[in-house]
């Protein structure tokens, strides 16, 4: 029975690298706070593959440097340096996992789904995710590549 620890090792392996690791990704301009950790699920490497019809939980933590009443996300497919305002289920941050108001120096866990339409183009782009507080700051910015795939 030697191949029976082998095919459970195999297919531990196999589950692990389907759990969301951590991305890299570029801040592209968080002002009233500071990311610490982008993840989308499932997306075992970069550009994550985001395949039609499908939907990816988005989870970002991060810590702001602000006090604000409320937040509204706001998502771009960046293509050719033009950001192309990108429509998910709920915009609002207060719905999406933090609590508000939003405290100056607490951490926060952002919480959305990105659905990818059937309808979309297969092309690689940028995936833009921008979170804004009362003010219109930016609380986070980041950017990922990604390819749309059938």
């Amino acid at each position: 029975m030697v191949s029976s620890p082998l095919a459970l090792l195999l297919a531990l392996g196999a589950a692990a690298t389907a759990l969301a690791e951590p991305l890299r990704f570029v801040d592209c301009g968080s002002i009233d706070g500071s990311i610490q950790e982008v993840n989308v699920s499932p997306c075992p490497t970069q550009p994550c593959l985001l395949h039609k019809g499908t939907s990816y939980s988005i989870n970002v933590t991060f810590a702001s440097k602000i006090e604000s009443q409320g937040s509204k996300a706001k998502v771009y497919g960046e293509m050719l340096h033009v950001d192309i305002p990108f429509p998910i289920p709920e915009p609002d941050g207060c719905k999406s996992g933090i609590q508000c108001p939003i405290q100056k120096g607490h951490s926060y866990s952002y919480l959305n789904k990105l659905p990818v339409k059937n309808e979309y183009p297969s092309i690689k782009l940028i995936v833009k995710w921008e979170l804004v507080d009362d003010q219109d700051q930016m609380l986070f910015c980041w950017k990922i590549p990604v390819q749309i795939t059938s």
